[in-house]
């Protein structure tokens, strides 16, 4: 196999080392092993890949042996520098610019040499750092939701591997406890510590080198989230997942830690065995989903979408919508229409007022599930959808069907129909005419403004991590 230019590099670096080492100028070691200096020259510069015999030659000259020749390590300081710089200005990073490298001389001083590397080096950082403006972090999301509906949202391989890890714990059937998320990480070398301290730009942190999960504190009521936080962290070691290259792979291994614990929660055979008793029943619910696996409504909801149309032949939408309208989180593989921006993107488009997703919000009682036929240029759909409140603010959750699968589900006579003729402007977003008539030029509201339209996407492999704070965090942990 022919020597990359960079092991010739080196190779050259540890003869001019040897040479002057012993006080030879070019053509006096060039005479004695029978070659001319200026070949020897090309040799030096990585230009040339010596034979063996001429090898051994320099060496015997030189008084040390070829092993020591071929070794990868520089001679000295300035060779490191050299062939740092050289493997900079070869990376593709680099020569995206456009930029004519650097040529090294005799004159050029170390300290240049320096000065020039800390510029590659941040040039490097700042590449590593996988920043996306919000257009291509949009494409990228949008792109992932597209792969995903063309699955089903269904992902076999992650399904077997949680139901592997599942049996090995020792769970059977009901809610997964913590005692077996606990067994589980045990399993992988790691032990789960609850701590008050954690930084507030990661949401855990997993120390490799000493086998631990930190995690907020376990008195958070409920806990539902501190399990999956934990599953979540154990899923970037059993998926084999290294730091995001972009924010593409941010997003797929985000996506694919979060489809690791929902299937954990919610184990693929016994979630599909509880659906398919709801359906033969005529009595699908959310509601009834997370009650059985004691977790979320919004997980219980999404969990659905892995299982309904890859079991049961039936395709659905869900949506978690904020309550000014806006969604934050949306599924679909039944055709209902979208808003969506000219990249595709939904992820904070306003739904139709007409959606349950929104007129839920105007519901007295809100700890139920709230039932609605929507009439749609694409067809009619039925839904079920429940409302919350975070610290964020009010949000709904929503599942639902086309018209013809309502009849698997509670709530199927409900006599709530609205129509919507999205994304018609006169359906909801164009204001009506008389009104417009009666107040256009007559009013100046004073606008709201949304302080995330100045907030620039979080950078980082690991976006919006303080990886000093984590760093610091984890040095204060290993000490203690």
């Amino acid at each position: 196999m022919a020597a990359t230019s960079l092991e010739l590099s080196t190779l050259g670096h540890r003869i001019r080392h040897q040479r002057i080492s012993h006080g030879y100028t070019l053509d006096e070691l060039g005479a004695i092993v029978g070659v001319a200096g200026s070949q020897l020259s090309l040799i030096e510069n990585g230009k040339r890949e010596p034979k063996l015999s001429l090898l051994q030659a320099i060496a015997t000259a030189t008084g040390t042996d070829v092993t020591d020749l071929l070794s990868t390590e520089p001679p000295n300081r300035r060779a490191a520098l050299e062939l740092e710089l050289e493997r900079a200005q070869s990376s593709s990073v680099f020569r995206s610019l456009g930029i004519p490298p650097i040529r090294v001389t005799k004159a050029t001083t170390d300290e240049t040499i320096e000065s020039v590397l800390g510029l590659h080096r941040e040039l490097q950082r700042r590449e590593r750092a996988a920043i996306a403006t919000p257009e291509e972090a949009r494409r990228a999301n949008t792109e992932l939701r597209l792969r995903m509906r063309a699955r089903d949202n269904y992902l076999p391989d992650i399904e077997k591997l949680a139901e592997k890890h599942l049996k090995a714990a020792g769970h059977v059937s009901g809610a997964l406890t913590h005692r077996t998320v606990s067994l589980m990480a045990e399993r992988l070398g790691f032990e789960l510590i609850y701590v008050d301290d954690l930084p507030h730009s990661a949401r855990s942190v997993t120390d490799l080198e000493n086998g631990r999960i930190y995690l907020p504190p376990a008195s958070i009521p409920g806990g539902h989230g501190l399990r999956s936080m934990a599953l979540q962290a154990m899923a970037h070691r059993l998926l084999g997942h290294t730091p995001p290259t972009d924010y593409a792979d941010f997003l797929q291994q985000r996506l694919e830690i979060n489809y690791f614990a929902a299937c954990c929660l919610m184990p693929e055979t016994a979630s599909v065995a509880f659906l398919a008793q709801a359906k033969k029943d005529r009595n699908l619910a959310v509601e009834d989903f997370r009650d059985a696996f004691g977790v979320t409504h919004e997980a219980a909801g999404m969990r659905i979408t892995n299982l309904l149309t890859e079991h049961f032949g039936i395709r659905l939408h869900f949506l978690r919508v904020d309550g000014s309208g806006a969604i934050s989180r949306a599924y679909e593989n039944d055709e209902l229409p979208l808003p969506m921006d000219v990249t595709g993107s939904v992820e904070g488009q306003v739904v139709c007022r007409h959606f349950a997703a929104r007129s839920a919000f105007s519901e007295q009682n809100r700890t139920i599930e709230h039932y609605q036929y929507t009439d749609t240029p694409t067809g009619t759909f039925w839904c079920s959808s429940q409302t919350g409140k975070t610290p964020d603010g009010e949000f709904s959750i929503t599942v639902g069907v086309p018209f013809d699968d309502a009849r698997w589900f509670r709530g199927r006579e409900t006599q709530k129909r609205a129509t919507s003729t999205c994304p018609d402007e006169s359906c909801c977003r164009r204001p009506d005419s008389a009104l417009t008539a009666r107040w256009e030029g007559r009013a100046w509201p004073s606008a709201r403004v949304h302080m995330q339209m100045f907030s620039p996407l979080p950078r980082g492999a690991f976006p919006g991590v303080d990886d000093g704070e984590v760093y610091a965090f984890l040095d204060r942990h290993a000490q203690g």
